[in-house]
């Protein structure tokens, strides 16, 4: 990358390039922030006359150049004053690529880290102009133009070792005939005073300015004595066997975390798994870190297995003890593990009292009592050495004012700690700005050291021992690319974030980053062996005698193996050394990390044309579009089939694979649904009152879903209004409506998604959350029986709100009087949706005596009880409606007794009034208290779990053991469910009580209920949404395929 020049010698400036777009959508302000390091960085003056820019291009006839006035062309939005560089490729006389610089020389750079930058907008595709910023001798990644009035940023960061003089920046511009662009706002700053070179790596990663020189950087690594005895076997960069604490030390780590069990065996002396993590266990590690000259912090769960949001599960042996004695033996159990360690000679830094302690600890879910124990635990570490630090951890940053309320809480029980921890997993637990926030919070308002205890990333998708993994998944935020590269990435900008908080933010923990897979996943059998015998796995069988409704269940292997720092060999990944590189910045040759896979949507019988290229983000961060050549014959062949899913593989320019995801609708009856042609009359546009029109239809590729039209909306003060048309002539039946839709900016939001058909009105909710983050709100079901429909969507936000709308799609299912597909009445990106809470099921019919599950029609055969889609698909991420629960539940209840009188429903049931009628009737779902049944309401996990208590006639007291469910309608049968094993909390330790039930879970739920499946011994899924991976595939089948229940075997 380096190349030798006379104006400047290679060790007096070194470059870190950081090259990268970030869209803004909104208006941006005319005001002057151009640095006194360059001149005229606005082109506000004329720079042909006064010399201010150099422009430099071989061929001038086939170019053109101009300093653009931005009142010349109001479709442009102005980025900054009123003028802008503009360049063209002249597609008349240029046959090939042209290059134009743009430079000029400062006069004096002081010593330092710099940073330049600038704006840059133009062509898209073949009309893309292409930026590269230069400074000295070194020069940024490429980074082409994404289209009109699009906006970026590109920008480049160097240190300077000494004073410079004659110091010569710019920028490449180069492009194909007919590109075209502007750039704008030219700055240069100096980020700090701090000359620490990047090194020279094969990965970026930025600095993170001001780091302590004792910022914690830990891994928590409480699984490598039982991974070690399966065989497990670690190595140095070189590619040589070595201790994992060496290589770990080596990476620039400087704490290792262990968690401590009391007592993880059964009665057999069994493991629980886990890594069988008692005393012993951690004295071995610890003993290692204190080898290798890292601190140790020791994370007593207080109990016997895992501890954590959704459990915190006593001890055996402290089961029967009185709150005082539970005191004691705390306070006993933690003074007597810590001096047996420090007599060990290992080098305690600090303790944790307890883990993710989200309002339960030790069995009490009083914040009195819990603080008490905190307290125990607190003075036992005191006693042993003052010196060392009092950690307390909790979970989910992302809920609003739950980190205040907890150390509020704390406060005023007086609990003695030192520091505030939190996990934080970036696709469970929110932004990263929020999390500095609430740690600031309680970092100022109540002067504690705060920290990262738990946090990881994947590098890969694959699954590597059989047992599947946490993410990525359904529902969660990626925003950083599944790679190595990706993965650096994300724990660098974690470590930024905590570092943000200032001197009270102390460190960062990542979570098990040696957890491999103990053989590959084609050993599955032989790996549950070594699971089994020395706890190298989650969770072990054995560990049913303490934990039978969760870990008993489903205990198997690594559900992290995917998000290590070592890949499943155990040779260490590049992010590994993200520890080390955080002090000083690293650079590497620049490279593609991801290509980006397309989505299409088209329409049965209408030609289906594929992009042309593809967007691709390189190892620096900054993306670029590269053409792409799809497989013509696969794509024919999805044409001939018509309606359906299919998966469609091309390859992008330089050999890169990509693949297109794409799915095939039925006729589509809404009139110009993604507003290509030039007639939209058929659309009409109200804004609400005093409003002024803020929409237009805009031709700009990068902000449609497809083709390059949309419906763009956008104002300063407040986005109001309502887009609909009408369609008459449809024959009678059932329709589904969708439509994208992605912005951001959109505070105080309310979207929905519309269709009125015979007077009745149903919507569902929709929000956006950035730019080309499409949501895909769709509206299954509509009944038409007069032949017309009006479909549309309202849209209201705050001022600043933008974004566009695309595709609206209204396709027939099926005809009157049959009964629809198995389906939902929303698809919501995430659950909730931001739909209003349910009104409070009334009980309005009684609760049958012992009703109980159904036995099969065969003893032998279990018969499926839900179906997929005609097109193949199951859609197993896709809500669940009231009616369609409820034809599911008579289907199974068929048979029974019935023991209650039909309810008469004021609205309108619909197909399933049939199914709906039996099985109020039999007590097993209720309506609401205005006398409504709400048959087309998603089922949401609150009502779910009030249908399974009724269904499985649970009583008793119980507690809620999460923290989203207090005081909520359904709290109590929340509670049983959970108790009985029928239904789990969110990963994030919560319930979600008021998100929607996914088809996913539904036969998940329905299965452990009936005792049924997982069905496994699968070896083809029988949905080709649903990849034999996916974590509910198995359950899917057991309820959708007929098959022998003594032998497993689907009978195909």
């Amino acid at each position: 990358m380096r190349r030798k020049e006379k104006q400047i010698s290679l060790f007096m400036v070194l470059i870190l390039v950081l090259s990268t777009f970030s869209f803004n959508m909104g208006t941006a302000k005319a005001e002057d922030v151009n640095s006194t390091y360059i001149k005229n960085g606005g082109f506000e003056s004329d720079f042909w006359k006064d010399k201010s820019w150099t422009v430099e291009t071989e061929l001038w006839d086939q170019v053109v150049i101009e300093r653009f006035a931005y009142a010349d062309d109001s479709s442009i939005t102005a980025e900054e004053g009123e003028y802008a560089f503009k360049y063209w490729i002249d597609n008349t006389k240029a046959t090939n690529t042209q290059l134009v610089t743009l430079k000029q020389s400062i006069k004096s750079l002081p010593a330092g880290t710099y940073e330049l930058s600038l704006k840059s907008m133009g062509g898209a595709d073949k009309a893309a102009g292409s930026v590269e910023l230069f400074a000295g001798n070194d020069k940024s990644a490429a980074v082409s133009t994404t289209g009109f009035d699009t906006w970026g940023t590109a920008s480049l960061k160097f240190v300077l070792e000494q004073d410079t003089s004659d110091f010569v920046i710019g920028a490449n511009i180069s492009g194909a005939p007919g590109a075209w662009g502007y750039v704008d706002h030219f700055e240069l700053k100096q980020v700090s005073t701090d000359i620490t070179r990047p090194v020279d790596a094969n990965i970026f990663v930025k600095k993170v300015e001001g780091l302590s020189p004792d910022f914690i950087k830990g891994v928590d690594i409480s699984s490598i004595i039982s991974l070690e005895k399966s065989g497990v076997k670690f190595y140095s960069e070189k590619g040589i066997e070595q201790d994992i604490f060496t290589t770990l030390k080596e990476a620039g780590v400087n704490y290792i975390r262990v968690r401590v069990w009391n007592n993880p065996f059964d009665s057999a002396g069994k493991g629980y798994g886990g890594g069988n993590n008692d005393l012993d266990t951690a004295i071995k590690i610890g003993k290692r870190a204190t080898e290798n000259e890292m601190k140790l912090l020791v994370d007593f769960h207080y109990s016997d297995f895992w501890a954590d949001p959704a459990k915190q599960h006593t001890p055996k042996a402290w089961a029967n003890l009185s709150f005082e004695e539970k005191k004691t033996k705390l306070y006993e159990y933690t003074k007597d593990s810590l001096q047996e360690m420090i007599n060990q000679g290992i080098d305690i830094g600090m303790v944790q009292i307890g883990n993710e302690t989200n309002g339960q600890f030790v069995g009490e879910s009083d914040w009195t009592k819990m603080s008490e124990l905190f307290n125990e635990g607190s003075r036992a570490v005191r006693e042993i050495d003052s010196n060392i630090l009092v950690a307390l951890h909790f979970a989910n940053p992302e809920a609003s004012g739950r980190y205040d309320s907890y150390a509020k809480e704390l406060k005023q029980n007086e609990v003695d700690y030192d520091v505030f921890a939190s996990s934080y997993y970036p696709f469970w637990h929110g932004t990263l700005s929020n999390l500095t926030s609430v740690l600031n919070q309680v970092a100022d308002t109540y002067g504690k050291k705060v920290m990262v205890a738990e946090t990881s990333y994947a590098y890969t998708k694959e699954d590597g021992d059989g047992h599947g993994n946490t993410a990525p998944g359904s529902g969660q935020t990626l925003n950083y690319s599944i790679t190595p590269q990706g993965q650096a990435n994300s724990v660098r900008d974690v470590i930024q974030a905590v570092a943000d908080v200032g001197e009270a933010g102390i460190g960062v923990f990542y979570w098990e980053p040696a957890w491999l897979p103990v053989g590959p996943k084609e050993s599955l059998e032989q790996n549950k062996i070594k699971w089994e015998e020395h706890g190298s796995g989650w969770a072990s069988s054995y560990s049913k005698e303490y934990d039978p409704d969760d870990a008993g269940k489903w205990y198997g292997g690594s559900a992290v193996d995917n998000q290590a720092l070592f890949d499943f060999d155990g040779h260490p990944l590049p992010s590994l050394n993200v520890f080390k590189y955080v002090d000083t910045g690293a650079v590497a040759p620049v490279a593609i990390d991801e290509v980006k896979d397309v989505a299409v949507t088209a329409i049965a019988g209408e030609k289906i044309t594929l992009p042309t290229v593809v967007n691709v983000t390189y190892n620096d961060g900054s993306t670029r579009t590269l053409s792409v050549v799809w497989n013509q014959s696969e794509l024919e062949q999805a044409e001939s089939k018509g309606a359906g899913s299919y998966v469609i593989s091309g390859t992008a320019e330089g050999g890169m694979t990509v693949k297109a995801i794409l799915e095939i609708k039925k006729e589509n009856h809404a009139s110009n649904g993604s507003f290509e042609s030039d007639d939209r009359s058929m659309w009409k546009i109200t804004y609400g009152e005093g409003r002024e029109p803020h929409t237009k239809y805009q031709d700009k590729v990068t902000d449609a879903k497809s083709g390059s039209y949309s419906l763009h909306f956008y104002s300063a003060e407040a986005v109001d209004f309502r887009v609909e048309q009408t369609i008459s002539g449809l024959k009678s039946g059932y329709y589904n409506l969708s439509m994208f839709i992605q912005g951001g900016d959109a505070s105080s939001s309310d979207m929905n998604l519309f269709a009125i058909s015979g007077g009745k009105e149903v919507k569902v909710a929709t929000e956006v959350d950035g730019w080309t983050q499409w949501r895909n709100p769709e509206i299954q079901n509509i009944l038409v029986t007069d032949g017309t429909i009006t479909i549309g969507a309202n849209i209201k936000a705050g001022g600043g709100a933008w974004g566009t709308m695309d595709d609206f799609y209204l396709g027939y299912v099926k005809e009157v009087g049959s009964v629809p597909d198995s389906g939902t009445g929303t698809t919501p990106e995430s659950p909730g949706g931001g739909q209003s809470q349910p009104e409070t099921p009334a009980n309005p019919a009684p609760t049958p005596e012992n009703p109980a599950p159904p036995a099969d029609s065969q003893p032998d055969v279990h018969q499926p009880y839900m179906t997929g889609y005609p097109d193949g698909t199951f859609k197993p991420d896709q809500a669940m409606t009231r009616a369609e629960m409820a034809t599911v539940l008579s289907r199974l209840h068929a048979g029974q007794e019935v023991t209650a009188q039909a309810i008469n429903y004021t609205d309108d049931l619909g197909w399933a009034a049939k199914e709906i009628h039996e099985v109020t009737s039999a007590g097993l779902m209720t309506g609401y208290r205005n006398g409504t049944f709400g048959p087309n309401k998603m089922i949401t996990r609150a009502e779910m779990a009030a249908v399974v208590v009724r269904w499985m006639d649970l009583s008793g007291d119980s507690s809620s053991p999460f923290m989203d469910t207090k005081g909520h309608w359904s709290e109590q049968n929340i509670a049983l469910v959970q108790k009985t094993g029928y239904m789990k909390g969110m990963p994030d330790g919560s319930f979600g009580p008021n998100q929607y039930l996914s088809r996913a879970e539904a036969v998940t739920l329905i299965n452990r209920v009936l005792k049924r499946g997982p069905l496994s011994g699968i070896t083809a899924s029988s949905w080709s949404d649903v990849s034999l991976d996916h974590w509910a595939s198995q359950d899917i089948e057991e309820a959708t395929v007929s098959h022998n229940s003594t032998q497993d075997m689907i009978k195909k």
